[in-house]
């Protein structure tokens, strides 16, 4: 990544299954190229994908530490769209305790409607 960050690629190119790189960084669970995709002005909001964006995927993954990155890199904790409709219901359908706490730290919107669960209580229950 980083070789092909120094060539100059479109570090927000779009298209495919996960998006965007960091789209794809964030489901693999791969913090380094998280932060250097970050460092390099990836968009930490853009939408796409079966989480609806990278902050979605990286709470319904459970991987607390690249939510605290992308929420440092000003990531909106409420971004709707995907299959749970935003980060906070993903990781309350996960029972993700821990992110919850974080994403709720950060003003996620607990009364927020949408996805298949249509609200945060009903992911949780």
């Amino acid at each position: 990544v980083q070789l092909l960050l120094e060539h100059k690629v479109d570090v927000n190119a779009q298209g495919g299954q996960y998006v965007n790189a960091l789209y794809a960084a964030v489901v693999d669970g791969n913090k380094d190229i998280v932060q250097l995709l970050l460092e390099h002005k990836a968009d930490a909001n853009a939408q796409g994908g079966m989480y609806g964006n990278a902050l979605q995927a990286a709470a319904a993954r459970g991987n607390k530490d690249i939510v605290q990155l992308l929420l440092e890199h000003k990531t909106d904790p409420n971004a709707q769209g995907g299959h749970f409709g935003n980060a906070l219901q993903a990781a309350a359908a996960k029972g993700n305790k821990d992110i919850v706490q974080l994403l709720l730290e950060h003003k996620a919107d607990a009364n927020a409607q949408g996805g298949m669960y249509g609200n945060v209580l009903q992911a949780a229950a």
